[in-house]
């Protein structure tokens, strides 16, 4: 045959991300994300942290060239079809996953992990100004949540208008996709903005009750399922409606791992029919 045959491989997604010690978020919800949604899951390990849901004791950076050299050994025989960025912590973890990224034009959802849900920062100063200059202008997909896109804009953001603004000026700045996750706004819905292609959409769910703690995780969960589902050829809408999807089932269908701590856990039953996205304008 004179015309090359492409090879049809299985999903491969990956995470350049923190391990979390307690299972709830970074690395660990990533894998079990990939797993969970079909898709074969690799990883580049950027920090080990000692943590648990309710804080985090401690974090140990992984070198900058460790973790590009992590990255280059799983592109080095494994067709990865999609990979997302969460914890990356320093300047030169960043620059190095950038500088990765656009070396092997990388499809990327980054989520800009800057403060854990107990508190703690999980990106120095000096990372954030990296990763605003040299990772998001490459990324295909922005996923902040309210505090971190108000760190990214530096200004605050009040209400669904607010947020429409916000996603407006973030996928503007960095041509990309952003999804604006409304989990912190007091609203009887969980309402997300999502800006693509120069249109506007809400992304709805109702918003649930959960016990103490079981929240920990739904960022990575959410960046790490659209990742999955974009590597699964998933056209975005359906993409984005199956991420929100899973997180709410793994909220809802939460199961108790300690004295009064809840964790997320990949769901039995779908919640696909709770999800609504509209075009806003």
């Amino acid at each position: 045959m004179s015309q090359a045959v492409k090879e049809r491989f299985y999903p491969v997604a990956m995470t350049i991300a923190g391990s979390d010690s307690g299972g709830g978020a970074g690395v660990a919800a990533d894998l079990r994300t990939f797993n969970a949604l079909g898709v074969f899951g690799t990883c580049a390990i950027t920090a080990v942290t000692a943590q648990n849901p309710a804080a985090v004791r401690r974090i140990d950076p992984i070198p900058a060239s460790g973790v590009a050299a992590q990255i280059e050994a799983v592109l080095e025989n494994i067709a990865v079809s999609y990979c997302k960025s969460g914890m990356l912590f320093a300047a030169e973890t960043v620059a190095a996953v950038a500088e990765t990224v656009a070396k092997h034009h990388l499809k990327l959802v980054c989520d800009p992990v800057m403060v854990s849900t107990s508190g703690s920062r999980l990106m120095q100063d000096d990372a954030i100004a990296t990763a605003k200059k040299e990772l998001l202008p490459l990324a295909s997909w922005l996923t902040p949540n309210i505090p971190e896109a108000e760190l990214l804009l530096e200004t605050g953001i009040t209400g669904e208008t607010g947020m429409i603004a916000a996603a407006k000026k973030l996928a503007s700045q960095y041509q990309c996709a952003v999804w604006l996750k409304g989990g912190h706004a007091d609203s009887a819905n969980c309402v997300d903005i999502i800006v693509k292609e120069g249109k506007t959409y809400t992304l709805t769910t109702p918003r649930l009750e959960v016990p103490p703690f079981a929240s920990h995780g739904t960022g990575c969960t959410l960046s790490a399922a659209l990742a999955a589902t974009l590597a699964l050829g998933m056209p975005w809408k359906q993409a984005v409606c199956e991420s929100r999807a899973f997180v709410y089932g793994s909220l809802a269908q939460c199961v108790p791992v300690g004295k009064k701590i809840h964790a997320m856990y990949p769901p039995v039953e779908d919640s696909i029919q709770l999800v609504k996205l509209t075009a806003a304008e």
